[in-house]
């Protein structure tokens, strides 16, 4: 079967990995925009050893989920400081940011000609600056994707840039970075790791390379989801749930998505939901509701023998049925404390918009079967 497969430049995995940052930047630039998160403090022993290497640094940070003024604005500090690289310090919002204002500020243009969606969505026609992307976080997966998701306050919805020149040209993942992450933040982040392990392999654009890293993932997250939630400094399940988020970044970004990201799109610019926990709070849902589908008009769907071996990954049972999958994936959310959809406002006057935007998702493009407006309503609802 024909496929492609795109990534990182080059990826560096494993703990301790920060102390070669010096030497990674000091051929790509001489002046980095170093991208953080609110608490730009964590990211001091990075700023000494680029400093070290010989790297003048320009911090910027952005705060919570990124947006097009975070992007204008980091372009044009990077442009006043002559930054000719940038570093991304941080979770998945603080990655995107990175990649959208690296590239961006390399096209002629503004940002609206080539965001999606509230934009023009023009291809970007020149290579990004040089992008190093360091998680602190382990869910996104962004530090290997193509795409930056961005949320535009002005029309109340997320939307991305894409182009492979968003491809970071280091992926750098130190799994000691996420041994002091808050237990929410582990629970959010790791199933949002989950979901972009089960979507790709679910879904229509699956490939064997995709599969694999895919299966790999999701025995890993089975195993060390919890017991880093439980115990953070337990460094095997945070080196687990660092490489199972670094898979997910390449199963997503080389296969597809599905519903749940489908439904985070919207929600996400409607509402002051963070991403990983409005996925954490949808995946059972939705997997309940795909199987419930293949079983009623998807009759040998190949998609149904994949939730199979989901389930048989999860739970550990040889025999577990694809509905016994969605059930573990529930009793591990309430195990997580996965906070409901009304925790963050929304109601359920607020889900036939929300439903209407979500089938325009370009992720639902990839479910493994097209769900009716009633099905997706039922998921959301049962979210509240």
């Amino acid at each position: 079967m024909p496929f492609e497969f795109a990534t990182a430049n080059r990826i560096l995995f494993g703990p301790g990995t920060l102390q070669q940052v010096g030497a990674l930047a000091k051929p790509l630039g001489n002046c980095a925009l170093v991208i953080t998160g609110q608490n730009a403090a964590r990211a001091e022993p990075l700023l000494a050893q680029l400093k070290a290497a010989g790297v003048a640094t320009v911090p910027f940070r952005v705060g919570n989920e990124p947006a097009t003024l975070h992007v204008r604005a980091g372009i044009e500090q990077l442009r006043e400081e002559l930054c000719d690289l940038v570093v991304a310090f941080g979770g998945g919002s603080v990655i995107d940011a990175a990649k959208a204002i690296a590239g961006i500020a390399a096209q002629p243009g503004e940002l609206l000609d080539y965001l999606e969606v509230v934009g023009r969505g023009q291809p970007l026609a020149n290579p990004s600056l040089p992008v190093i992307a360091i998680p602190t976080t382990a869910g996104t997966g962004a530090e290997v994707t193509r795409n930056a998701v961005l949320a535009s306050p002005m029309h109340r919805v997320k939307a991305s840039v894409r182009s492979p020149h968003l491809l970071p040209r280091i992926a750098l993942v130190d799994p000691e970075l996420t041994l002091h992450l808050p237990p929410a933040l582990t629970a959010s982040t790791g199933m949002d790791a989950l979901t972009q392990l089960i979507e790709p392999y679910v879904c229509p654009r699956a490939n064997p390379m995709t599969d694999a890293l895919c299966v790999e993932g999701i025995a890993r997250v089975a195993r060390s989801l919890r017991r880093a939630f439980e115990h953070g400094a337990d460094k095997p399940a945070r080196e687990d749930m660092a490489l199972a988020s670094l898979f997910g970044g390449l199963a997503l970004a080389n296969a597809g998505l599905g519903a749940v990201h489908g439904f985070a799109a919207p929600i996400g610019g409607m509402f002051p939901a963070p991403h990983g926990a409005v996925c954490a709070v949808l995946l059972p849902g939705v997997m309940a509701a795909n199987v419930r589908a293949l079983r009623e008009r998807g009759t040998g769907h190949p998609a149904l023998r994949r939730y199979e071996e989901v389930a048989r990954l999860l739970t550990g049972r040889p025999q577990a049925t694809a509905e016994d999958g969605a059930t573990w994936t529930a009793e591990l959310c309430r195990a997580l404390e996965v906070q409901p959809l009304r925790s963050w406002g929304l109601a359920e006057p607020d889900v036939p918009a929300v439903v209407a935007k979500a089938t325009q998702a370009s992720s639902m493009k990839a479910n493994p079967i097209a769900l009716t407006e009633a099905e997706l309503s039922r998921v959301l609802v049962e979210a509240l």
